[in-house]
């Protein structure tokens, strides 16, 4: 049987759909008739395979409490090795209904009340909500846009802020969202580095780690020894898969004494077994999705450089980031002479177009806007001639 979901270039009707992108404008604030390109799932039907295993399970027509048997490890473990060249092993993963979920568990297993945390300002939002809602205190390492519209690491501040602020836990963003950076082996050997020698427990969400589109991902916990000793690594079939609704995540800890801390909060915030069609499609998507994969990959690349090269020809003013990882494009509109809020009220009521406006994603983030360029090329065409159209007012 093959895969028979590989028409990216298919407009899908999602609304009535329940869907929280397409459904759910007028509830936010926006026109009903608004374009959604903010958050991040992809407008694609998922592979064929998933869907399959999915109706098959459906069909039997009993939901009641289940686990995962060895099948499920064995398709995340070969998954891990082949695109990530990581071995992981059984006894580090622990489930849980998503990654933001485990950045929560993990603040509380590993911080008191008052403590700060560290991240790399902009990164994505929920971020900073699990952070300040458990009680915690932000602190932003915020990174540096350069030369070449790309982001750096200031590893000095780095240092400067886990020393001051006497930080326990660091939420690395790899591949980071929204700047679309893919760290490099000698970015994250410096930042993993300093977080050894001060003790500083690393969250990496690398949930974005299959959109790589310059250099290769690297697992932060593989990197070295010292390293496994220190990590919580968040992984997921959803975005690579567009499964985000089945609520599951794997998360690996190695070191013992962290993840038992992390399994005791898991334990206080009383879950248990996550939903059965998550854990049939993660192990489907990871043992029989490969084609559908590689196909959509492909897709989004295209779209990645589609948006670069109208970005440079059709809108003054606005330049995009140099994008590595993610399917997620940072545009910096700050070129237009537009304040935040006259960019906002463009984007929103002149172009009908509802994009994540980068002021949510920190302070640095003024001025930007994040677009979701996992759709088809004539959404994403209409899209940026929206864009071209609003900022030309």
């Amino acid at each position: 049987m093959a895969e028979r979901n590989l028409d990216f270039d298919k407009v899908i009707d999602r609304r009535g759909t329940r869907s929280l992108k397409y459904d759910f404008a007028k509830r936010r604030g926006m026109p009903e008739d608004v374009l959604p390109l903010w958050v991040a799932d992809m407008d694609f039907k998922t592979s064929s395979y998933i869907e399959d295993a999915l109706i098959e399970r459906a069909k039997h027509g009993i939901f009641g409490y289940s686990e995962v048997q060895t099948p499920y490890f064995e398709a995340i473990r070969a998954w891990m090795k082949k695109h990530h060249d990581w071995e992981v092993q059984e006894k580090w993963l622990v489930k849980t209904p998503g990654v933001v979920f485990a950045l929560a568990m993990a603040v509380k297993a590993y911080t008191k009340p008052g403590d700060g945390v560290l991240i790399q300002s902009p990164v994505y939002y929920p971020f900073s909500g699990v952070i300040e809602d458990n009680g915690r205190k932000v602190v932003s390492n915020t990174l540096v846009l350069g030369e070449h519209n790309r982001y750096h690491i200031d590893f000095d501040d780095f240092e400067k802020k886990i020393t001051e602020k006497k930080i326990k836990l660091f939420f690395l963003c790899s591949p980071h969202n929204p700047v679309g950076r893919v760290w490099t082996r000698e970015e994250l050997t410096k930042l993993g580095d300093i977080c050894v020698k001060h003790h500083v427990i690393v969250v990496s969400d690398e949930i974005h780690q299959d959109f790589v589109f310059q250099r290769k991902h690297l697992v932060f916990a593989n990197l070295k020894k010292e390293y496994e000793d220190i990590s919580i690594v968040c992984t997921s079939p959803s975005k690579t898969f567009n499964l985000a609704s089945l609520m599951m995540s794997n998360i690996f800890i190695p070191n013992r004494d962290l993840k038992h801390k992390f399994r005791k909060e898991l334990d206080a915030a009383g879950t248990s077994q996550l939903g059965v069609m998550g854990l049939v499609a993660c192990e489907a998507a990871y043992s029989k999705g490969e084609e559908w994969y590689q196909a959509m990959l492909s897709y989004v690349a295209d779209n990645i450089a589609f948006t670069k090269r109208y970005v440079e020809k059709n809108l003054q003013g606005v330049r995009m980031a140099e994008h590595e990882g993610t399917y997620l494009v940072w545009l910096d509109f700050r070129g237009t002479g537009l304040s935040t809020e006259e960019l906002e009220r463009r984007m929103v009521y002149g172009a009908k177009l509802w994009l994540d406006s980068g002021k949510i994603f920190g302070e640095s983030g003024s001025g930007f806007q994040r677009i979701n360029v996992a759709c088809p090329r004539s959404v994403l065409s209409e899209a940026l001639d929206r864009i071209k159209k609003a900022i030309q007012e």
